[in-house]
C-alpha cells in the first residue's frame, strides 16, 4: 500500500490537533483517522527509542462514550497493527482503569477521550510503560517522522479486536481488595450517571462495598460535565435529588472518570481541591503535589509534611510527585483542583495495601470520602472540619487562546496595573503575584484571583478563593463580568 511521510510537528500545525494539559486534543473534524494513526505510530516509535519497546508487544486501548471515540480507537488499533504490535481492546472504561492495566502488564496504554470538554472535540491520552507521558515525552513524540498509508484503508475498523473484560475487572478488584467489605454499609448514595464512562463500574463497586445506591439521570447523549465549572443545572439537580431520595451523598465523575464529583446530604457539590485533601487525609499521605490553582486549605489544615505547588496539568503534578518521592517521603500523592487524585507510592491502611497509580483517578476519591464519612459522621462534617477557605471558578467560553495568552503576557509583572484593575474588586491591596501558571494574585485580605487560559479549549478560566463560599462566588462573578468585556475588546 502506498505511504506518505508525516512529521508530527508539522502535522500538529496543519491539523490543529496538539498536546494540551493532558494528551493530544482537537476538534473531531480534525481528528481524522490518518491524524490519529500518525500520532499513535509516533508514540510507539518514541517508546522504541526511549523505553526499548519492541514490536510484538501488546498495546491496551480504551475509550469514553463520545460518538467519535469508536472511530478513533479503530484508527489507533490499525496503527498498532501496522507497526507490529497487538492491540488489546479494553472497551469503554475509565482512563485510570486502562492506565492501571498498562502499568501492571508492563505495556503501553492509550485512552481515547476528550475528558470533560464538549463532544465536538476528542483526544488521545498516551501512557508509556510506567504511566502517563510527561512534557519531555511530548517533545519526543513531536520530533518523530512516521509513515501513513494513503489512501487510508477503508477497512481500518477491523483492526480493533473484541473487548477484553480483564482490565475493567482488575480495576474494580483494586478497590475491593483495599477497602473493607462493608466500608459503605448503611450509606444511601446517589450515582449521577449522565454519560460518564465509569458509571456502571462505579455503581457496581459502591454496591459491593455495602452502599444503597440510587441511579440518577443516565444519558445516551454525551454531557460535558466539568468538575471545575459545574453547570447550574447540575447544581439544581443535586439539590433536588438529595431532598427527594434522602441521600447521604451524591457521586459522579467527568466523561472519562478520572475526575470525581462528590455532594453532601444537601446536594452541595464539594470542590475538587477539597475532596483531594479529604482523600489524602484518609490515606494518611505524607507529602502532596498539587497545582498552584488548588485551594490553600491544603497548607492551612496542617495534615501534610510538605506541599509542592506545580503548574496545572497531570504531567506537572506527576513530575512534582516524582521529586517528592526522590526525597524519601513515606507516602506521596497528588491531586488537581478538578479532584483527580494521583498515587505515586503504595499506601497501607488496616493491613491492606493500595498500589501506586500515578494518573488521575476519580474512584479512589469517591470511595475514600464516603468511607471517611461513614466512620466520622457525614460528608459535610468532613468538609466543615477543614479551615474555612472556599473556592469558586468559572470560564469564559469561545475566548481565543491567542487573545488570552496576549492579555496574560501584558499583565505579567505589572503589579501596579493588576492592582488598579483587580484591587477595585477585592477592595484590598495585592501582596503576592505567582506566574507559575497564568497569573495568581493574592490580596492582603487573603482573597485570591487566578487567571489562566485553558490548555484544552479556547477558554479563559478564573479561580477565586475567599473565607466564605458566598464571597468566593461574588468575587468570581465580578471577575467574570470583567473578563467578558475583555473578550469583546
Amino acid at each position: 500500500m502506498p505511504e506518505v511521510q508525516q512529521r508530527i510537528a508539522d502535522l500538529m500545525q496543519r491539523s490543529g490537533v496538539g498536546f494540551g494539559t493532558s494528551g493530544a486534543r482537537g476538534r473531531v473534524t480534525d481528528m481524522t483517522p490518518p491524524v490519529c494513526y500518525a500520532y499513535t505510530r509516533a508514540f510507539l516509535q518514541y517508546l522504541e527509542s526511549s523505553q526499548g519497546l519492541r514490536p510484538g508487544s501488546r498495546v491496551a486501548i480504551a475509550g469514553d462514550l463520545r460518538p467519535s471515540t469508536p472511530d478513533i480507537m479503530a484508527a489507533v488499533a490499525r496503527a498498532c497493527l501496522d507497526a507490529g504490535y497487538e492491540p488489546v481492546n479494553c472497551g469503554f472504561i475509565p482512563s485510570p482503569a486502562v492506565a492501571l492495566y498498562g502499568i501492571e502488564q508492563g505495556i503501553p496504554a492509550i485512552m481515547v477521550t476528550g475528558s470533560h470538554i464538549p463532544d465536538d472535540r476528542n483526544g488521545i491520552k498516551f501512557n508509556k510503560l510506567g504511566g502517563e507521558i510527561l512534557k519531555d515525552d511530548e517533545l519526543g513524540i513531536r520530533a518523530q517522522n512516521v509513515t501513513v498509508p494513503e489512501p487510508f484503508p477503508a477497512d481500518y475498523h477491523e483492526a480493533l479486536p473484541s473487548v477484553d473484560e480483564a482490565p475493567a475487572q482488575r480495576y474494580l478488584q483494586r478497590y475491593l481488595d483495599f477497602f473493607p467489605a462493608a466500608a459503605l454499609a448503611g450509606l444511601k448514595v446517589g450515582v449521577y450517571e449522565h454519560s460518564g464512562v465509569g458509571r456502571d463500574l462505579l455503581a457496581a463497586l459502591l454496591e459491593r462495598l455495602g452502599a444503597d445506591i440510587t441511579r440518577l439521570n443516565r444519558s445516551e447523549v454525551f454531557i460535558p460535565v466539568d468538575t471545575e465549572a459545574i453547570r447550574p443545572e447540575d447544581v439544581e439537580l443535586a439539590r433536588g435529588w438529595a431532598q427527594e431520595f434522602g441521600l447521604d451523598a451524591i457521586v459522579s465523575t467527568d466523561g472519562d472518570a478520572d475526575r470525581p464529583l462528590v455532594a453532601d446530604a444537601t446536594g452541595r457539590w464539594l470542590r475538587g481541591d477539597i475532596v483531594g485533601v479529604l482523600c489524602a487525609q484518609y490515606l494518611d499521605i505524607d507529602r502532596l503535589a498539587t497545582p498552584v490553582s488548588s485551594n490553600t486549605v491544603v497548607e492551612k489544615c496542617g495534615s501534610f509534611a510538605r506541599v509542592e505547588r506545580t503548574r496545572i496539568g497531570s504531567p506537572y503534578v506527576i513530575a512534582g510527585m516524582q521529586a517528592l518521592a526522590g526525597e524519601g517521603a513515606a507516602s506521596v500523592a497528588g491531586y488537581e483542583a478538578n479532584g483527580g487524585f494521583l498515587l505515586q507510592t503504595p499506601v497501607q491502611r488496616d493491613g491492606h495495601e493500595l498500589n501506586a497509580l500515578p494518573t488521575r483517578d476519580a474512584f479512589i476519591v469517591i470511595l475514600a470520602v464516603l468511607a471517611a464519612a461513614r466512620e466520622q459522621g457525614s460528608v459535610s462534617s468532613l468538609a466543615a472540619a477543614l479551615p474555612p477557605r472556599y473556592t469558586f471558578s468559572d470560564r469564559i467560553k469561545a475566548f481565543p487562546t491567542e487573545q488570552s495568552a496576549r492579555i496574560i503576557a501584558e499583565l505579567d509583572g505589572s503589579q501596579a496595573k493588576l492592582e488598579a484593575i483587580f484591587g477595585k474588586i477585592t477592595q484590598s491591596h495585592m501582596i503576592g503575584l505567582d506566574p507559575t501558571d497564568g497569573l495568581r494574585l493574592t490580596f492582603d485580605n487573603q482573597e485570591v484571583i487566578h487567571l489562566r487560559p485553558s490548555g484544552n479549549a479556547p477558554e479563559l478560566r478564573c479561580y477565586n478563593e475567599a473565607d466564605s463560599a458566598e464571597r468566593a462566588e461574588a468575587l468570581n462573578r465580578d471577575c467574570m463580568a470583567l473578563l467578558a468585556g475583555w473578550r469583546e475588546s
